[in-house]
């Protein structure tokens, strides 16, 4: 799938914004499907599958936090939060929820076509090639590196984009530590403090996905001094 095949899900209250953004990404090459609201929204994904979602945090009854700290709990889907919220505590707490990135209001509209595309590429590509099968295994579970595919038993584990990519760029480099300011170039991110806290804020929810216990990690190791290592069984 190209970018421009991608179809996004827009979700503002503002109609004046969502009209807008829903013309500027057409004219950039997606397909858009437009929600007034979190109840508009959850009507709509319950018929339909997105590439990606782009959604307002300040929203009239359930705010963007709040859906998408839901849909994660049955999608995989993208999220990329807007929010006039400059606070780091707000980006932290829509990250923590289960967003791929955050863009704070106003934004230029080419940055907001950089940070999709950006998330969109990250995806993992499934391959139908008849390879031989690599595989992670982390206790009870197993990573498939070609397909970027987690599995606890039968049961698949859900990897959001970055965790995805996350996971892609450890499995590259089994037992060897990779700093956080090579996390956020891997990632595409812009370069700062701030981007260096929200890999950990991935990090942390990644290790629950994989962890017995996250508080003192197994496999998702903190090198003291030198960043973050998978060590596979």
């Amino acid at each position: 799938m190209s970018d421009v095949d991608a179809h996004l899900l827009i979700v503002d209250d503002d109609e004046r914004i969502r009209d807008l953004l829903k013309k500027f990404l057409m004219r950039s090459g997606f397909l858009v499907t437009a929600a007034r609201d979190a109840a508009h929204a959850r009507r709509v994904l319950s018929g339909l599958d997105f590439d990606l979602i782009v959604m307002d945090v300040m929203m009239p009854g359930e705010d963007g936090v709040s859906l998408t700290r839901a849909l994660r709990e049955t999608h995989d889907t993208p999220i990329l939060l807007l929010t006039a919220r400059g606070e780091t505590e707000h980006r932290i707490a829509g990250l923590e929820a289960g967003a791929d990135d955050y863009l704070a209001k106003p934004f230029e509209p080419k940055e907001l076509l950089l940070r999709i595309n950006a998330i969109l590429r990250r995806m993992p590509e499934t391959t139908a090639q008849n390879t031989a099968t690599k595989i992670l295994h982390l206790g009870p579970i197993r990573y498939d590196i070609e397909r970027g595919e987690m599995w606890q038993g039968e049961e698949p584990v859900r990897l959001t984009a970055t965790e995805s990519q996350l996971m892609k760029i450890f499995s590259a480099q089994p037992g060897e530590p990779i700093s956080r300011s090579k996390l956020v170039e891997e990632l595409g991110r812009d370069k700062g403090q701030a981007q260096e806290r929200a890999v950990d804020v991935q990090i942390t929810r990644l290790r629950r996905k994989i962890e017995q216990d996250p508080k003192q990690p197994r496999y998702l190791q903190t090198v003291r001094g030198a960043g973050y290592m998978l060590a596979p069984d």
